[in-house]
């Protein structure tokens, strides 16, 4: 992968044409640096594009006054990432090693170029999305959290930024780093966790919407009324997500916690078209979040949509932080949530030994560990097939005496082969202990009334399915169990609407929030897709 440490000439086949250049220059101008200078610093808004001429830059770490490597990228090279496409904050700075001459243009009149050229499209993102990849996998992070691992908000935290795909680094407070940093940014380390960005600024709290709003990607409110707001961040809403950009739709994707959905905390999907190895629900869903930035959608995280009313012709819907946006129309795509369990304590440890997604974060707190999976869906045997990579031994609570109606057999079979998975039948945890953080589990079983205590510092709740429709109001119609109902399950009039309008023209609804749907990732995208041809039939009226 081509990254800024890396020479382009021998990592990208394609380099921009002449003909590219050319156009760039049309809507740029040029601009010199003397040797030293910042042209881009950690923060600032990722709003210009660069083609470097003349000279070299050098990733720069402005706290310590040095080069973070001896790599550095010349002529021929352009600098930008990922926070390009979705005008967020720069992750980086960089500084010319020597006097420079670069084409400098503007991101919107960039975009416009790109949309026309899609061979240049293709090489920018490529590049861009290389880039935030490279970060991550050499650690280099332009955000940096001090504080003990066990506490819930560095946690939060944590899972947040790797789900979102935001290089951080997590620092023990008792270590000679934590004091280095707390001298330097003038905090103590042992009180309370801290966020470091860039050359010392210290955020004012230690959570994820803290992390978004600075980096640009939590929603900055706008007078513009969007064509359409999608509502969730899953497949189906992220596949909506490509085809509004590419049909030339306004639109904004407002997902509470990272894109991705319930779908992107898999380990590995197999059974997805196109992907014989299998592929993350998380990596899946990436690619399509870079392809829509790439058409124009916009993204809103950490958000939860709270209300939605209407607001003349338009819909108004109000955010978890009173933000209010304005659509012309409105996608649910808020899939599912896993139930929570009826046991005493659960809120208490949800965060600290309770886990509903098993990604490579929670896998940390798991190694050498006891873990517990309960369910018996294909997410729970993913899970337990993804952290007996790391833990001591994975044991599987499934209520029923079998899985052979609930867990797709090719799953079933690498469960009972992998020696260190154990599947316990007709069982469920009956106790949560510990202090702090979870310690050990109450198992009860079903079949033989006996109850036995585990060892276990992490349980996966992979249960049941729950729909995330509360905070429409009842302004749609839903079935028994609260899946919203589309097209003429809804309605004669949402039948002559489409397949996904609801009972509320103007409001839509696709993937596993809808009634009747089909819970799979394919079948997500698939509705996501249709869904905005329905969409500009209620636009053009």
């Amino acid at each position: 992968m081509e990254s800024l440490a890396e020479d382009l000439a021998t990592m990208i086949r394609r380099p921009l044409t002449e003909d590219h250049v050319a156009a760039i220059r049309r809507i740029g101008a040029e601009r010199s640096l003397a040797e030293g200078e910042i042209i881009l610093r950690i923060g600032d808004p990722a709003d210009r594009f660069f083609y470097v001429l003349d000279g070299t830059f050098q990733l720069w770490d402005e706290t310590r006054g040095e080069a973070v490597n001896q790599s550095r990228l010349g002529p021929g090279q352009f600098i930008g990432e990922i926070a390009f496409l979705n005008g967020g904050g720069m992750l980086y700075t960089l500084r010319a090693a020597e006097a420079a001459r670069v084409i400098e243009a503007p991101r919107e009149a960039m975009l416009r170029l790109m949309a026309a050229e899609p061979e240049m499209s293709d090489i920018l993102v490529s590049v861009f999305a290389a880039r935030r990849r490279a970060m991550l996998e050499r650690g280099f992070a332009a955000i940096t959290v001090v504080g003990p691992s066990e506490d819930i908000r560095v946690r939060r935290v944590a899972a947040f930024a790797a789900r979102n795909k935001l290089p951080v680094t997590l620092v023990d407070p008792s270590t000679d780093a934590a004091a280095d940093l707390g001298e330097s940014c003038d905090f103590t380390p042992a009180h309370g966790p801290k966020v470091i960005f860039g050359a010392g600024e210290v955020l004012s709290e230690c959570t994820p919407l803290a992390i978004a709003e600075r980096i640009g990607i939590a929603y900055t409110p706008t007078d513009a009324a969007f064509d359409v707001v999608i509502v969730g961040g899953g497949p189906a809403g992220v596949s909506a997500a490509v085809y509004a950009g590419a049909e030339g739709l306004s639109a904004l994707v407002v997902e509470d916690l990272a894109i991705g959905g319930q779908a992107g905390t898999s380990s590995r999907i197999e059974n997805y078209m196109g992907f014989p190895t299998g592929i993350s629900g998380a990596d899946l869903c990436f690619r399509g979040e870079v392809q829509a930035m790439k058409f124009g959608t916009r993204f809103a995280i950490p958000h939860r949509v709270v209300a939605v009313d209407h607001e003349g012709t338009d819909w108004c819907l109000t955010l978890d932080n009173a933000a209010r946006v304005l659509a012309r129309a409105v996608i649910v795509a808020t899939g599912v949530e896993y139930r929570r369990l009826p046991l005493d304590r659960l809120e208490e440890f949800e965060g600290a030994g309770i886990y509903y997604a098993a990604t490579e974060v929670e896998a940390r707190y798991c190694r050498e560990t006891e873990v517990v999976v309960i369910g018996g869906g294909n997410s729970a045997g993913q899970a337990a097939m993804f952290l007996s990579r790391t833990a001591r031994h994975v044991h599987v609570l499934v209520r029923g005496a079998s899985l052979a109606d609930s867990m797709s057999s090719y799953l079933v079979e690498r469960l009972t082969k992998t020696p260190n998975i154990t599947i316990h039948y007709r069982t469920e945890v009956a106790r949560l202990d510990g202090e702090t953080g979870l310690r050990s589990v109450v198992i009860h079983d079903a079949f033989t009334g006996r109850e036995w205590t585990l060892d276990a510092r992490a349980v996966f709740v992979m249960v049941g399915a729950a729909p995330n429709t509360g905070w429409l109001g009842g302004r749609v119609a839903v079935d028994k169990q609260g899946f919203v109902l589309t097209g003429a399950e809804a309605d004669p009039e949402a039948a002559a609407r489409g397949r996904y309008a609801t009972s509320c023209a103007g409001i839509f609804a696709v993937g596993d929030v809808r009634a009747g749907s089909v819970k799979r990732v394919a079948s997500g995208v698939g509705e996501g897709s249709v869904v905005i041809s329905e969409v500009w039939r209620h636009l053009a009226r």
